[in-house]
């Protein structure tokens, strides 16, 4: 072989060493591109999930804080209305026991109704029943003879002009307090009593609006 010949071998041989050098460098530098390209959109949708979870955490979080705040001014809405419906009735109810005294049928509902519980708490022996005005002789009368053939309890009658309505029954140092100042007196109790009937929102609007009539 000429010495010619020898030198382009040796170049084609440099030549074809160098083009394979090139290739995988390039071959290097395109999987490692794709595997940072690939790791960046990795990264991109981990954090675009991350966003969202994150963004929809707050929303959750919003929205449980204002069903929090709706619930605790529907609570403030219920009791206001709760206790102007109180106020209401506690000015009203004295005038209504007042007129139930003074009617016949509904003042001896309440003079049974006290003695049925005077029995159950007083000691037996002589009683006193204190009572206003408005209490008709007639009906004290029958009252007494019940209680003296039923169970031997002798009854004496005592005016207070100061009861407006009701009776107060006296044992020794114990009584039984059935005026409508003492019936009135547990507000705590009758407070709880009118709100069991407290009417629905609707109804107390119709209560409302028929009342201003």
């Amino acid at each position: 072989m000429t010495l010619e010949a020898r030198t382009q071998a040796l170049l084609d041989l440099v030549e074809q060493d160098r083009v394979a050098q090139r290739d995988s460098i390039i071959g290097q530098a395109q999987a490692q591109a794709a595997t940072l390209l690939a790791q960046a959109r990795a990264d991109a949708r981990m954090r675009v999930r991350d966003a969202f979870t994150e963004e929809r955490q707050h929303a959750q979080a919003r929205i449980a804080a204002a069903r929090a705040t709706l619930q605790t001014q529907r609570r403030l809405h219920a009791q206001r209305q709760a206790a102007a419906w109180l106020a209401r009735a506690w000015q009203q109810l004295p005038e209504a026991l007042h007129a139930r005294w003074h009617d016949d049928a509904a003042r001896r509902l309440w003079v049974a109704a006290a003695i049925a519980q005077a029995e159950r708490v007083l000691p037996s022996g002589r009683w006193r029943v204190v009572h206003g005005g408005h209490w008709p002789e007639a009906e004290r009368q029958a009252l007494a003879e019940h209680l003296q053939r039923d169970s031997g309890t002798p009854l004496a009658f005592e005016v207070d002009a100061s009861i407006d309505a009701g009776l107060r029954v006296v044992s020794g140092g114990n009584r039984l307090d059935a005026t409508l100042a003492g019936l009135l007196a547990d507000r705590d109790e009758i407070g709880a009593r009118l709100l069991a009937h407290e009417p629905a929102p609707g109804q107390a609007a119709a209560h409302g609006a028929e009342a201003a009539k």
